[in-house]
């Protein structure tokens, strides 16, 4: 089985991830989290689990890893100085770990309109630390994939969406979709080196993703 790291596990989309991943036989799920009190959560599943902590060095989180899902993210919500620690500052020490460790893909957790962040004047500085984490990591020579969907929603999982490189528009997405993408996402190799956005729509995700 292949280890897949969890970057963010402890957050609401992560959490949800670790599930998704560690549900696939083919991989087993290692969760990083920040502090000693959020493995526990883990460690009932029997999911492995890992400190980490983005502000400071990652490269031992990565050592024997696989493939790396960065879901880690400040959610616009917080300062901007943490917005660029951890989304954008953060995002390229996971790159740089995995790089260092010899990860074969990293799947990132990203935003839609990243590219556009005069969209969304009150997200601004967090789409442009998106933005600077997604061109950091296709500029580094790792296999990746850049997902960008919608506002997050915790309705259930739909199995349905819209997909592609550029949405006219917002949209909507649940958190356990965006998990199921991702979590496909780490052996599609119709996706390698691709960056898109998606909302929920009318298409099954396994064929939105061919």
């Amino acid at each position: 089985m292949e280890k897949v790291l969890i970057v963010g596990a402890n957050g609401t989309t992560g959490k949800i991830i670790v599930d998704k991943v560690n549900a696939n036989d083919s991989y087993e799920a290692v969760a990083m989290v920040r502090k000693q009190e959020q493995r526990p959560q883990f460690k009932e599943k029997g999911i492995k689990t890992v400190l980490g902590d983005l502000e400071k060095d990652v490269d031992e989180a990565a050592k024997g890893i696989d493939k790396v899902i960065f879901a880690a993210g400040s959610g616009g919500n917080t300062s901007d100085e943490k917005t660029i620690l951890v989304d954008q500052e953060g995002a390229k020490k996971i790159v740089d770990a995995a790089k260092k460790a010899g990860v074969k893909k990293l799947v990132m957790l990203s935003s839609i309109k990243a590219d556009e962040p005069e969209s969304n004047p009150e997200l601004g500085n967090y789409l442009k630390a998106k933005e600077e984490a997604d061109q950091y990591l296709r500029a580094s020579g790792l296999n990746y994939t850049i997902v960008r969907p919608g506002t997050l929603t915790n309705d259930k999982a739909t199995g349905k969406i819209k997909m592609a490189e550029k949405l006219e528009g917002k949209g909507e997405i649940t958190r356990e979709d965006v998990a199921l993408v991702l979590t496909r996402a780490l052996d599609n190799d119709k996706v390698a080196n691709k960056t898109f956005e998606m909302i929920n729509g009318e298409t099954e995700i396994e064929e939105a993703i061919k």
